[in-house]
């Protein structure tokens, strides 16, 4: 024991240290400890220290919820931006319960810009396609009005140029020169039986002479053996029917003649262009064989019907060819610049403050007199597309300022807290747990049976597959009228694949596809609204992807792609030829929505 003490004596700097943390570490947890339970001596405890209110944020993806991360970038799934998922709805007595309002911060940062609605006329450059073509009403027929022999003949070849009352050729008439003897014995009855002569003047007047040349008869009291066939009009010969020599009958073709000094420019308008052109329009139009060269002229007839296999009208300008530079069946590229009512201004928006589904057009109306952004969700009824705008039929007021960029982030976060939004129209909170991508079947995964194939049949297969890539060109343009186009062309194009190629179950395999591949395709060029194109689609491809993995392409790479979010939600598949995604589901809407799924070589 006294050894003890003596040790501690030597160390009692040691010791007092020792005591003196373990002092000041009581101090340490026991005032930690009061502060937490006695929050009222004015230092706020631990447990009242949030520390995720330091940095709050989490950021979602708008389309897949379940996507959550502690910083902003790009969704894996979709590549859109991430938005931040913060409470930004509304509340207090004296605002609208479905409004969203959103922080300063939130807004810069989703970079969102507002304009005021303001009324307008709507203006469009259509631009059309054509060829030239002869006026048809300065084409001439000339037919035998009596039967003969050709004599001579003044025009050598087709293309020849000749004028008004030139001679085209000389024939002989046996008929012709009985019906001159009757005129000259009926001039003795003249003053006695006039009826009689006029009847006999009459008939060479119908055989196309000239009363130039009946008085010539007249005068030398004796008939003409042979008469000439002069043009009608100044143009060119198109067509020689007849030779030196000939024998024609009466009413047949000898000579077709045309006055190029006006020809007709015919135009190709699609029905969701007809709304735009109306009579006495300008049209600007160049032609492929004088680039460089601008035209111009004014519509003058628009066809009252749609071709059943274009789909398209005619519309017709005519254009002055003096100097003969343009030639008929020449191509032609046009453009119309149109207002569609002059008298009247409507509502115009940008396209960008548009989010629309094909059902349902949406736009968010900013309330005015708020401290920060606040939005409400607003269905409006679209008029026709004028360019870059849209006209509005019903929805908006003039001097109401609207979203106009940055309108789908909006939508996102109202999707995301419960409001009414563009998928979501009545409102209610988004399922976070779920994956849109489990509600179609990935067909990637499918097991199909590979057929040992006739090389020709893969070819024909292979070149169907790169026709059908202009179709998916067509639905990203979201233009119902060239998806008809391409879904008719595409249904040809499956009918000249050889089946007779195909051998026992690999025969029976097809045959089962090709029903499915041929119903869809008549679904699609049948179909007027573009959401019952997309739905057909949908289940084409489903076929084409079961043939394609069971016969194969010859030397394409195919990608074939997923959206979750087409075919009401339950995610539909199409075709690429390249990795880069173009949503033919929502086009411009949703354009860069979806993923590769696989890639067959």
């Amino acid at each position: 024991m006294k050894k003890i003490i003596n040790n501690i004596k030597g160390n009692y700097k040691l010791v007092i240290a020792v005591l003196v943390i373990g002092v000041l570490l009581g101090l340490v947890f026991s005032g930690s400890s009061d502060k937490t339970v006695t929050p009222a001596n004015g230092i706020e405890g631990h447990e009242g220290h949030n520390h995720e209110s330091e940095d709050p944020t989490t950021w979602t993806c708008s389309m897949h919820p379940q996507i959550k991360q502690d910083k902003p970038g790009k969704c894996p799934i979709c590549a859109m931006d991430l938005i931040p998922l913060t409470s930004m709805q509304s509340s207090g007595d004296d605002v609208d319960p479905n409004e969203i309002v959103m922080t300063e911060s939130a807004a810069k940062l989703a970079d969102i810009q507002t304009m005021m609605v303001q009324l307008g006329v709507p203006e469009k450059s259509v631009r059309l396609q054509g060829k030239i073509h002869a006026d048809e009403r300065n084409i001439s027929e000339l037919t035998a009005r009596f039967g003969g022999r050709i004599e001579k003949l003044f025009v050598n070849f087709t293309g020849q140029t000749v004028r008004k009352g030139e001679k085209l050729a000389t024939i002989y008439s046996p008929n012709l020169v009985t019906a001159q003897r009757e005129l000259l014995e009926a001039i003795s009855f003249k003053s006695s039986r006039p009826s009689l002569y006029q009847a006999s003047k009459g008939k060479l007047k119908l055989w196309d002479l000239t009363d130039g040349q009946i008085e010539e008869i007249e005068k030398k009291g004796e008939p003409m053996l042979y008469f000439d066939i002069l043009s009608p009009i100044s143009g060119t010969v198109t067509m020689r029917h007849v030779a030196i020599g000939d024998y024609v009958k009466e009413g047949t073709k000898l000579f077709e003649v045309v006055d190029l000094s006006k020809l007709w420019v015919m135009l190709d308008a699609y029905e969701s262009d007809l709304p735009w052109i109306k009579m006495n329009d300008k049209v600007e139009f160049t032609v492929q064989a004088m680039p460089g060269k601008n035209y111009e002229a004014k519509v003058t007839y628009i066809d009252p019907f749609i071709n059943g296999s274009t789909r398209v009208a005619k519309v017709r300008a005519e254009v002055s060819n003096k100097n003969q530079q343009l030639k008929p069946e020449m191509f032609v590229n046009g453009v119309v610049n149109s207002k569609i009512a002059e008298a009247s201004n409507k509502i115009l928006i940008p396209k960008s403050a548009i989010l629309w589904t094909g059902k349902r057009a949406v736009v968010y109306v900013k309330i005015p007199n708020r401290e920060t952004p606040s939005f409400l969700y607003r269905e409006v009824v679209l008029g026709p597309e004028a360019g870059s705008f849209f006209v509005v039929s019903e929805g908006l007021q003039e001097h109401e300022e609207i979203a106009v960029n940055g309108v789908f982030k909006i939508d996102a976060a109202s999707q995301l807290i419960g409001l009414p939004s563009m998928m979501n129209p009545d409102g209610g909170k988004v399922s976070t747990g779920h994956n849109h991508g489990d509600m179609a079947v990935d067909q990637s995964q499918h097991k199909m049976e590979n057929f040992e194939v006739d090389k020709k049949f893969q070819k024909q297969l292979t070149s169907f597959y790169n026709d059908y890539l202009s179709l998916t060109k067509a639905f990203v343009t979201s233009n119902s009228s060239k998806v008809n186009a391409e879904a008719e062309s595409l249904l040809s194009k499956l009918s000249l694949i050889d089946m007779g190629l195909l051998k026992g179950d690999a025969h029976m395999a097809w045959m089962n596809d090709l029903k499915v591949l041929e119903s869809k395709l008549k679904e699609i060029a049948e179909a007027e609204d573009i959401n019952k194109q997309r739905a057909a689609f949908a289940s084409f491809n489903q076929a084409l992807y079961k043939s394609v993995k069971s016969f194969g392409l010859d030397k394409v790479t195919a990608y074939y792609q997923f959206c979750p979010m087409a075919n009401d939600d339950k995610g539909a598949y199409w075709f690429s030829n390249s990795e880069e995604i173009q949503n033919p589901y929502f086009g411009e809407m949703m354009l860069g929505c979806g993923e590769v799924k696989e890639t067959i070589k």
